[in-house]
């Protein structure tokens, strides 16, 4: 199983490392995919989608916080999108070169979870738009660092 999008970058190594069999105990069959197999969920089916209430949303693996709900916005294509991370830090960046194209790969700086993808049609203040898998976050209501 490669990590990043079947690229064979697999030897990176990220401050909070666990064991397959450790990733497969906490996460549910559909979280593993993700994050560990470089999956994508179905659009319009992941959750947070239309979430719009106030928070941070952090890695599923690992509790990182990677994006708040104030750089979220509606892009239309199925997955939960934001304009910024959270903390540049906690987003590390992949060349993703499978199913015969080039993108930039997000994930989780700390585990090295697949989040999604980053792509340079986003609103400003950035451009950006991350296109996340909500599958990969966890919504965190009561964290006050997100003012």
């Amino acid at each position: 199983m490669a990590l990043w999008g079947m690229t064979s970058d697999t030897d990176k190594k990220w401050p909070i490392q666990k064991s397959q069999d450790e990733w497969l105990e906490q996460l549910s069959p559909e979280q593993y995919y993700v994050t560990r197999e470089a999956g994508t969920e179905m659009p319009f089916k992941g959750p947070h989608l239309d979430d719009k209430s106030a928070g941070v949303f952090h890695c599923i693996c690992c509790d990182t916080p990677l994006f708040s709900s104030q750089t979220k916005f509606d892009s239309g294509t199925g997955w939960p999108s934001f304009f910024q991370p959270f903390e540049a830090s906690n987003v590390a960046e992949h060349t993703d070169t499978s199913h015969g194209m080039t993108r930039t790969e997000v994930l989780c700086s700390q585990c090295g979870a697949h989040l999604g993808h980053v792509f340079p049609d986003g609103p400003q203040p950035t451009g950006l738009r991350y296109c996340i898998n909500g599958t990969a976050l966890d919504k965190k209501t009561d964290n006050p660092s997100d003012e």
